[in-house]
């Protein structure tokens, strides 16, 4: 657990904090806020990564400070940009990602730089909410052969405007998993196939979920018109 020293803005683990100082609490509201305060800066060096992840281990404050807010700008993005528009969840992984990131923190090598590294965590910790969303949803029940027929308007909508408020506001009205499951498939661009192995999940299954978040889909988006 990463907890902040409040005189210094400064993470600390957790047990080198006093009994009586109650900070876990606040540990989420504060990194959100310390990743707007802190500036990312110019792009640093292998060795200066090397030295910082070294002053970390060494658990110095105001390199630990750094590292979390360097960090923390990184995986935000990157987290909200993959989680769009079901964003409810964008701090809490984000917060997880810092936390594994510094944990782990003795096996980066510096094969790559420190970004990658980090964004790698976050991109496990994305696609682990996915499969846990979609693993979670019970599967339908197998649909008409109309049902289950792939869209090719549906699908040019998704790959085309998948950014666009419109289609952004339909996902957000549609059952996590089922938002999940579109946003998998057409913009990450997952198979059924892989989506399947990723949930534990078989393949009928996953098109089954599919189908029935198109048609969720493209009923909330013509209710909309």
């Amino acid at each position: 657990m990463i907890v902040i020293d409040r005189s210094t803005r400064a993470f600390l683990p957790a047990g080198e904090l006093g009994r009586n100082d109650d900070y876990e609490g606040k540990v989420h509201s504060e990194l959100m806020e310390l990743r707007v305060q802190v500036s990312m800066g110019s792009e640093a060096s292998p060795a200066d990564e090397q030295r910082l992840v070294a002053e970390v281990l060494a658990k110095d404050r105001k390199a630990t400070a750094d590292f979390v807010g360097r960090c923390s700008d990184w995986v935000y993005s990157f987290v909200r940009y993959r989680l769009t528009p079901r964003t409810e969840m964008v701090e809490d992984l984000t917060q997880e990602t810092l936390l594994a990131a510094w944990q782990s923190l003795p096996n980066f090598r510096g094969d790559g730089n420190l970004r990658s590294w980090v964004l790698g965590i976050a991109r496990h910790k994305v696609e682990e909410h996915y499969r846990r969303s979609i693993r979670e949803m019970e599967s339908p029940e197998p649909g008409s052969a109309a049902e289950l027929a792939e869209t090719p308007m549906l699908e040019q909508q998704l790959d085309s405007a998948m950014r666009q408020e419109r289609v952004e506001a339909t996902l957000a009205l549609l059952p996590e998993a089922y938002g999940l499951a579109l946003l998998w498939r057409y913009r990450d661009g997952k198979s059924a196939r892989e989506m399947a192995e990723l949930t534990g999940k078989t393949e009928k299954a996953i098109e089954r979920l599919l189908a029935r978040a198109r048609e969720n889909f493209r009923r909330r988006w013509n209710d909309a018109r």
